[in-house]
């Protein structure tokens, strides 16, 4: 019969062997595959226009497309999103990883869970927004915003662009081996649930869907999900806060 010293001494080896595979896998991927991305990746798609359409990883990958555009300030956008049953969501962190695992693991809400980073004009996004799609943050509808210029001095409306699409669950990444969401394949859909939404408000003064915005209608993100698109954009119009 196994001693306390030797039980002891029996966990306290399987204790190390675990993290020691945790440290093994920590650094496989978040930071040596990551770098050898960095040196293998080639340059993502470009239009002939040379107007971005995908939006990208920290680590270069092609993210999800770009599908929709919003057209006022800041305030309109945090309004109409508001209205819509849409949230911003918390900023990223450890204590926020621990609250998604907590939540996930007791199916509880969590209605402003962190969106991980994409990237586009050399920045991460400038706005998120995400609306629960069941009893924990396992899966949601998100969309990411960028502000894509600025006029200095005038009273125009910022115009941003952005990605809509749905997180169907969490799980491993193809290309990396990171946790991360997984997308749901049909980003139009997500697209035209926006849409509606914002409909609903009341706060749009105009909208229109630009056909053709996108050349490259199939792909893959960051996590190894395929996207596809029937190529269009939708753009809202967002009235003026009073």
């Amino acid at each position: 019969m196994p001693t306390r010293r030797s039980r002891t001494r029996h966990s306290r080896r399987m204790f190390a062997a675990i993290a020691a595979l945790a440290l093994i896998y920590t650094v496989l991927a978040y930071v040596l595959v990551p770098l050898g991305w960095d040196y293998l990746s080639e340059p993502l798609f470009q239009p002939s226009d040379g107007v971005p359409r995908l939006t990208e990883t920290r680590d270069h990958h092609a993210g999800d497309p770009i599908n929709v555009a919003l057209v006022g300030d800041e305030a309109a956008i945090k309004s109409a999103m508001a209205a819509a049953g849409w949230f911003a969501p918390d900023p990223l962190g450890f204590k926020s990883d621990l609250d998604i695992a907590a939540d996930i693991i007791l199916d509880r809400a969590y209605v402003t869970a962190p969106v991980s980073r994409l990237f586009l004009f050399g920045r991460s996004e400038d706005l998120a927004f995400e609306k629960p799609a069941g009893p924990d943050p396992d899966t949601r509808h998100h969309v990411r915003l960028w502000l894509l210029a600025e006029d200095e001095g005038t009273q125009k409306p910022g115009v941003y662009v952005g990605a809509a699409s749905f997180d169907r669950g969490i799980g491993i990444s193809h290309e990396t081996g990171q946790l991360t969401h997984h997308i749901a394949p049909d980003v139009d859909h997500e697209r035209d649930r926006l849409k509606t939404d914002l409909m609903q408000t009341g706060q749009l003064s105009d909208h229109e869907m630009v056909a053709g915005f996108h050349e490259l209608r199939t792909g893959f993100n960051g996590g190894g999900d395929p996207w596809t698109t029937d190529g269009d954009l939708w753009a809202g119009v967002l009235r003026a806060q009073k």
